[in-house]
């Protein structure tokens, strides 16, 4: 609710601030993690480093969600902050590859509470129309954070600590918490709550068994996927979830209320964000391996390889906040679909004689689709709902983009392993693969000795891996398309909005 000694003017930068901070912390340790490596040692733990971030934050979003519900956005968002802030200190001063992964764990913590809670104030200050506008303005600042981060990583790498990238984050996130704190007013009805302690506990085991499976299932990874080991964490992700949604529908206040689901917008948005966001990160781990390896671009260069995305998606989501009213939400989320399945089609039918500005494009396309799709989401499920529910309906979209990106990883990670070893004993004779294959591998990998016909397999292999990977992704860009279809329009879910 709009509270009226609310300054909105201050409290929208202070909004821009949060999730530009959260954004950027992404991008910008990718781009050290050279460096960090290099100083921490225990290169076998790197994907750690994000994995740990992501399931965190992904944990905890429902949770925070429904906090929010609970004891007003202004409390919730700055135990966010301050906990992903003080994540970012801890973070800076790791001496160990250990400490660093168990830091960024509750920098994940924190980014849990700031990225939902901020859509969510949003949409209590903003009504209708403007919402849209602002949910698009927002969205695009994902993109804006792709070209940032890259340049603040390099730049801090290069020129002082990759420890200053975890840092910087300290000022800034300051000024955000003491906007919000004078700036944001709420008036809501405070009474006794009963906090659904069980349901979080037994969400929280159900899907950190089921993200810790995915991440180490799988060919070079840490367990088989038919070992007992996987198989228990997989039954164990079952059975809890089974016993979260057995829990809420018994609660009298829900974590996670189980009605919004029977919400045709809810339903369909969450499914829809989850397929595009496991496309979304496809595109970001294996395309700069295609441009590195593949093509022969410098490290360097092709850090800002996603940057044409960065551009695509945030004048593609501004646009589609200032045009929804007028067409229709459902419309442009369908616009956004088509863009969708188009860029990432393209992209499966690649080859390695394709000139460079070809990727250029491709990135572009996605990234409009992703800016037209994801901006209608998120207004159509805070349109259906009434405040005290906005809050929780928020953080289930975030938490299916989140959820949707480590499963991506996982999927497209094991499918990109099982087809390399594939290609590799195809391409070189008797299945005999040469020694150091998988260095030969890495983005621009400049091996001593290795002869030029062995190096020309060995990209061969990778652009046969790689067309499978993105084939997969393509098909699972047609679902997310499929599944934008069945949205109900805009007017049908204002007119079925849950009742207060």
């Amino acid at each position: 609710m709009h509270h009226p000694k609310t300054n909105r003017t201050m409290v929208t930068i202070a909004m821009m601030i949060a999730i530009l901070l959260v954004a950027i912390d992404v991008t910008v340790v990718s781009t050290a993690m050279p460096r960090i490596v290099a100083d921490l040692s225990g290169v076998s733990l790197l994907s750690w480093v994000f994995a740990i971030y992501t399931l965190t934050s992904a944990v905890t979003t429902p949770i925070y969600g429904k906090l929010a519900d609970l004891f007003g956005r202004k409390i919730i968002f700055s135990i966010g902050v301050i906990l992903f802030l003080i994540g970012s200190m801890l973070s800076g001063l790791s001496h160990t590859m250990m400490q660093l992964i168990w830091f960024r764990a509750l920098q994940g913590v924190g980014a849990g509470a700031v990225m939902p809670i901020t859509f969510t104030i949003i949409g209590d200050l903003y009504p209708g129309e403007q919402r849209a506008k602002m949910q698009g303005l927002f969205s695009s600042i994902w993109g804006i954070a792709g070209i940032i981060g890259p340049l603040v990583g390099g730049f801090f790498v290069d020129y002082s600590s990759w420890r200053w990238i975890f840092y910087i984050n300290l000022p800034v996130g300051i000024i955000a918490l003491l906007l919000v704190l004078f700036n944001l007013h709420e008036s809501f009805e405070r009474r006794q709550h009963k906090i659904d302690y069980w349901g979080a506990l037994v969400f929280t085991i159900s899907i950190s068994s089921l993200l810790y499976g995915l991440l180490n299932a799988g060919p070079g990874e840490k367990y088989p996927w038919g070992s007992a080991t996987i198989f228990g964490l997989f039954a164990l992700a079952a059975v809890s979830l089974a016993g979260f949604v057995w829990i809420e529908l018994k609660s009298t206040e829900p974590m996670l209320p189980m009605h919004l689901f029977k919400m045709r917008i809810i339903s369909v948005a969450n499914l829809a964000s989850l397929l595009a966001s496991a496309g979304l990160i496809a595109s970001n781990v294996y395309l700069p391996m295609w441009i590195q390896s593949i093509l022969g671009h410098s490290a360097t260069s092709s850090g800002l390889t996603l940057m044409p995305m960065s551009i695509g998606w945030p004048v593609a989501s501004t646009l589609c906040g200032r045009l929804m009213y007028r067409v229709g939400s459902k419309t442009m989320a369908v616009v956004g679909g088509v863009f969708m399945v188009g860029g990432f089609a393209w992209l499966a039918t690649l080859t390695v004689t394709n000139p460079y500005w070809f990727m250029i494009a491709i990135m572009v396309i996605i990234g409009m689709g992703m800016g037209f799709s994801m901006t209608p989401f998120t207004v159509l499920i805070q349109s259906a709902v009434p405040w005290r529910l906005r809050g929780a309906a928020t953080a289930s979209n975030t938490f299916m983009r989140t959820l949707g990106q480590t499963i991506g990883v996982a999927v497209y990670g094991t499918v990109f392993n099982r087809e390399i070893q594939k290609y590799a004993a195809s391409e070189f004779s008797g299945g005999k693969i040469p020694k150091g294959f998988s260095q030969m591998l890495s983005p621009g990998a400049t091996i001593a000795n290795i002869p030029t016909k062995i190096m020309q397999a060995v990209h061969d292999v990778l652009a046969s891996t790689l067309h499978v990977v993105f084939i997969a992704v393509l098909a699972t860009a047609i679902l997310a398309f499929v599944a934008i279809l069945f949205l109900p329009t805009h007017k049908t879910v204002v007119s079925q909005q849950v009742q207060d």
